[in-house]
């Protein structure tokens, strides 16, 4: 049997590249209106429009971004034989990869 491992993994590092992006929203989005409500996090003091436009920005692309990696993955997780438990925490981590190695090096 052949193994697709490199396959998935190139696949979701450079899936991951893009990800940046709805990842940094997502960060945004929660550094600014719930996280700061609860105190964790120190609100943007600019941001006076509220959370709506975010929501309605970021859900679409979040939501495109999430549907492509989904697609993406699945037909080299069929022709991978790896099990599922196995195959998608290990995609979602390589293709946080290129985020991470960003805030690191920030």
């Amino acid at each position: 049997m052949r193994t697709y491992a490199p396959a998935a993994a190139a696949v979701n590092l450079l899936l991951g590249v893009p990800a940046v992006v709805p990842l940094w929203m997502l960060w945004y989005f929660a550094a600014n209106w719930p996280l700061a409500a609860l105190g964790w996090t120190a609100a943007e003091p600019t941001e006076n429009d509220g959370p709506l436009p975010w929501l309605v920005l970021c859900g679409p692309v979040v939501l495109a971004s999430a549907a492509l990696w989904w697609l993406a993955n699945g037909p080299v997780r069929r022709r991978s034989g790896a099990p599922a438990w196995a195959y998608w925490p290990v995609s979602a981590g390589l293709a946080l990869l290129p985020t991470g190695v960003l805030i690191v090096r920030s």
